[in-house]
């Protein structure tokens, strides 16, 4: 019986019955939807309910998010975002959904230097999330386009899930292929975000700067003093970890094991942070009572963001615990039906368990499985692990346990819950399909 399966479904309409139908508070059902999944343990309940709790302690994204809440207030307080976004302004505040499209290619960017998609959508939208906010973008649209952006960390060769499905594919394919086929996934991905972006700024109505409020490039940088500087709070750890710098730092004797152990996702807000103190630091309090107040106030922030993820994460450590990843092996195996099912299948449970568990997750967990699933109904196994990469690539946009949907939100003063549907209606399930046309040979790669 796929116990895990069952325990999953539970914890979704939780969520939706508590959130969405009684119109309670999203916290009380995040919680009801952890409980309600350690009770699918049965005797083992609490033991499995203690673990997933410890489990989720030992996040790296749970501290993450919260470090991102705190280094968006103190740039916020400092007054450097307003310094940072004049900047921005001056480059692009005359095009139409400037900050959507700057995030989205920033994404792009940053998604093929790190191979992150909660680190990227940190690294982009540390700056582009204020900036769409004070530019008339609410707060849960910039988070949706934020986190939905993310997911461009598995979608964009290299990264850690191409190495991971590469390996399973063994003579199947060849790296040279794959990457290609990926670079051209990953552009019907582009493609697909900017029109939803378009579609954003006329729904919503989003209006350029007027032309007389930009203020031109050189005075905004000049007022500007040292603001950019924070910038490379997000650029240092990305140095250090990728590229030509991280292959020299690594090969040295004495630095070679520490390099490996920098995790971007944590120290570019704790960077930023701590730049943002050093240079605004004519705006900090000069008192301990102006200190206790200036902590005080970022309090409120913390309790939205924190407490959801928290429980997020412990559920997915509970659905781990149950045996998740095995009983969509068990599905996997079992399939043996026309082609175009067989995709959908893989394809909608690879999207559905990719949040909870992240993408590399997933795929060293089911992704040798799903190869040789759709290899076995006639599949070419390039467009096969090409798609499954696409699938696996959603986990930004994959509610209600994706580590991108809570950075994002702490970055927008969003409420996380706002943005799952629209996620899921304009990320999740698009990308889904794209990943699905790609297997079925509609859209061309061009993998040679």
């Amino acid at each position: 019986m796929p116990l895990a399966l069952y325990a999953l479904g539970a914890f979704i309409t939780v969520i939706i019955v508590w959130n969405v139908l009684l119109r309670r508070n999203m916290g009380e059902a995040m919680l009801l939807g952890l409980l309600a999944t350690a009770a699918f343990a049965g005797p083992r309940a609490p033991t499995a309910l203690l673990d997933g709790v410890t489990g989720a302690l030992d996040e790296e994204v749970l501290y993450a998010a919260l470090a991102f809440v705190f280094m968006a207030y103190v740039v916020d307080r400092t007054g450097l975002i307003q310094k940072l976004l004049a900047i921005l302004n001056s480059l692009f505040g005359r095009l139409r959904g400037g900050p959507a499209l700057v995030d989205t290619a920033g994404s792009a960017v940053m998604g093929a230097l790190s191979g992150s998609n909660s680190g990227n959508t940190a690294a982009t939208g540390s700056f582009t999330g204020p900036w769409m906010v004070r530019n008339g973008w609410k707060p849960e649209r910039s988070a949706t386009v934020l986190a939905g952006n993310g997911g461009l960390g598995a979608a964009l060769p290299p990264s850690a899930s191409m190495v991971i499905m590469i390996g399973f594919a063994g003579s199947m394919v060849t790296t040279g292929q794959i990457y290609l086929a990926l670079l051209a996934a990953g552009a019907y991905q582009l493609l697909w975000r900017f029109l939803v972006i378009g579609w954003f700024v006329r729904r919503d109505r989003i209006a350029p700067i007027p032309a007389d409020s930009v203020v031109p490039l050189r005075s905004s940088v000049r007022a500007g003093g040292w603001a950019p500087a924070i910038a490379l709070g997000a650029l240092l750890p990305i140095l250090v970890t990728v590229g030509p710098v991280a292959s020299f730092l690594g090969s040295a004797e004495r630095l070679g094991g520490s390099v490996d152990d920098i995790s971007i996702l944590t120290w570019i807000p704790i960077m930023i942070t701590a730049l943002a103190l050093l240079v605004g630091r004519d705006r900090l309090p000069r008192t301990a009572r102006g200190w206790f107040g200036f902590l005080a106030d970022s309090m409120p922030r913390f309790a939205t963001v924190g407490a959801l993820l928290f429980f997020a994460v412990a559920a997915s450590e509970v659905l781990d615990g149950l045996g998740l990843a095995g009983d969509i092996d068990a599905i996997l195996n079992g399939l043996a039906v026309n082609k175009y099912v067989v995709v959908v299948l893989v394809g909608i449970l690879i999207a559905v368990i990719a949040g909870p568990l992240s993408s590399t997750a997933t795929l060293t967990a089911v992704g040798q499985v799903s190869l040789f699933s759709l290899v076995g109904v006639g599949v070419d196994p390039v467009l096969a692990v090409t798609a499954i990469l696409v699938f696996a690539s959603t986990e930004g946009a994959s509610p209600p346990a994706s580590g991108s949907i809570f950075v994002a939100s702490g970055l927008t003063g969003a409420q996380p819950e706002r943005t799952f549907a629209p996620l899921i209606g304009y990320y999740m399930l698009p990308i889904t399909l794209i990943g699905c046309l790609i297997a079925w040979g509609v859209l061309p790669v061009f993998a040679p």
